[in-house]
């Protein structure tokens, strides 16, 4: 099997998971707000009414809820549609976008983009594709948001008792592919034991001189 097509099928497989447990997963997803600090650190520059997307919303809770709690102007985008059921039940003057990561395009930027258990389903090579696309949504001074796995490699997951598959790259390729896109990082915390042991990577693009002056 040709990796396009590899890519194509776990794509496709991820999906429908999530499609099939949409309810069960929103049910049991945990709404203790440990990612709070990271958050919080990835909006730090954004002022009131700033553009932020959650990338891989979910049902809405509790990320984008705390984010349109703190007055941001939220975007939210999945590849599940009953996600996205869910999400617009709860937060209907929200915009929620059907949407693959693998193919971001919503020709606008953001503010922060925060990409919280959802980058690390896409296969390595679609990783290294998407990385750019997605930075792209980040606004000059904005910063990017990623839930990722601590080291090179492929692993498995669940979600309602299904399997679903995961990898990651090396953190000194992401820097790399970041860099190149514009950004840079500002921080990579494997397994940080403050935030339930998720592996996070911060980045942020540099602004220009006119911002800065």
């Amino acid at each position: 099997m040709s990796d396009a097509s590899e890519m194509a099928r776990l794509s496709r497989s991820v999906r429908a998971t999530y499609e099939r447990q949409a309810e069960a997963w929103d049910r049991a997803r945990n709404r203790s707000l440990f990612e709070r600090a990271w958050l919080e650190r990835a909006v730090a520059d954004v002022p009131p009414g700033g553009s932020v997307l959650d990338l891989g919303c979910g049902g809405g809770e509790p990320i984008a809820s705390w984010l349109i709690a703190q007055g941001y102007d939220v975007t939210g985008v999945d590849f599940a549609a009953p996600m996205l059921r869910i999400a617009k039940r709860r937060f209907p003057d929200a915009r929620w976008v059907l949407a693959d990561m693998t193919t971001l395009s919503l020709g606008c930027s953001f503010d922060a983009v925060i990409g919280w258990g959802s980058f690390f389903h896409l296969t390595q090579q679609a990783q290294r594709a998407a990385l750019p696309r997605i930075a792209d949504h980040v606004a000059e001074g904005g910063r990017l948001l990623l839930t990722v796995g601590p080291a090179d490699g492929e692993i498995t997951g669940t979600v309602a008792g299904e399997t679903v598959y995961h990898s990651s790259l090396a953190p000194d390729e992401y820097k790399a592919i970041l860099e190149t896109a514009g950004m840079q990082c500002e921080d990579f915390v494997p397994e940080d034991p403050e935030c339930t042991g998720h592996t996070l990577l911060l980045a942020r693009r540099k602004a220009s001189a006119r911002q800065k002056d």
